[in-house]
């Protein structure tokens, strides 16, 4: 269910709808926002779906409202903040620090109880895993087996709890490593070039893999890298790494092999950044995980983006020695 904010600014009144993790407006409230004719607004939402940096159907939904005998598209922060960008509004910052803020706010009232029971819930799991990790460690316990079994049920400690919280809906943005350095697009042209010569070698690739389509790896990559009123848009290691999996594998730059184009191109990011491994020297995700987050984001639906993005960076997130 919405609801309705209102935002003051010099120009006078915004009534903004908050439905979801985001805020929505009308083309014509960007106009007053913005301070720029309407037709200025609705040039630049068109550019910014032709060019590929938004898809609609995730970043647009039409509702009825009164006065209207039709639908209304409303367009949430993300196409708010790009136009803001484009027309170089100041006006596009003070919005942004103001709706984060309602957000928050949102949200934390609306899952308070639900989130105490599913961090108890955690608690608990993570508890008797540690007394798992203990059990390891006891010499009665020799047979090669089970300590193996017993290790990959400790190591998905974290993990079974992020499910939990993802079946849920309430995973929310963990701590964050700034930064984060992309492959040019020759250098992932040539990491894709090694992936491909090695799985053509077994027979597991033919000459379309890895072919790009257009100038789409460029796009992409360009995109990641964007600033947005002087800010990083993506401003993490693990915001980066998160988007960078999703939009290879939902935006199609290749002719075939998109999944494994992702998957190669995610890892060597976080190689690249020295977070390929934990505090433990264990790496973040395996191949078995990978391949699996690679087909949930495949089949994934567009409005399930932002819950995705959260589930990769939390898996991402740096877990401290020792624990």
């Amino acid at each position: 269910m919405s609801e309705l904010q209102i935002y003051r600014n010099a120009a006078g009144a915004v009534e903004v709808r908050l439905d979801g993790n985001s805020v929505w407006l009308r083309q014509e409230q960007m106009a007053v926002l913005f301070g720029r004719d309407r037709t200025v607004i609705g040039r630049h939402i068109r550019n910014l779906f032709a060019e590929g940096e938004l898809a609609p159907e995730s970043n647009v939904q039409n509702l009825h409202i009164p006065g209207s005998d039709k639908p209304v598209a409303f367009y949430n922060l993300d196409v708010i903040i790009s136009v803001g960008y484009r027309v170089k509004s100041p006006e596009g910052v003070r919005f942004r620090q103001w709706a984060t803020g309602v957000l928050r706010e949102h949200l934390t009232r609306g899952y308070t109880l639900s989130r105490q029971r599913l961090e108890t819930n955690a608690r608990e799991l993570e508890a008797a895993l540690l007394l798992v990790r203990q059990t390891a460690r006891l010499p009665e316990l020799s047979a090669d087996q089970g300590r193996g079994l017993v290790d990959i049920v400790s190591r998905y400690a974290q993990t079974f709890a992020l499910l939990q919280r993802y079946d849920e809906g309430l995973l929310t943005e963990p701590a964050t490593q700034a930064g984060g350095c992309l492959p040019t697009p020759a250098e992932a042209r040539t990491a894709l070039a090694e992936l491909k010569a090695g799985l053509q070698a077994r027979g597991e690739a033919g000459e379309l893999f890895a072919r790009e389509r257009g100038d789409g790896l460029e796009a992409l990559l360009g995109n990641l890298d964007q600033t947005a009123f002087g800010e990083p848009v993506y401003a993490s290691v693990e915001s980066k790494a998160a988007h960078l999996l999703y939009f290879v594998i939902k935006n199609h730059p290749f002719a075939d092999g998109n999944k494994r184009s992702a998957a190669y191109l995610f890892v060597d990011f976080l190689h690249r950044n020295r977070r390929l491994l934990d505090a433990r020297g264990e790496p973040v995700i395996n191949d078995i995980g990978l391949a699996a987050l690679c087909l949930l984001v495949a089949e994934s639906a567009p409005a399930q983006k932002e819950t995705l993005i959260r589930l990769i960076m939390n898996m991402l997130a740096p877990v401290e020695a020792g624990k």
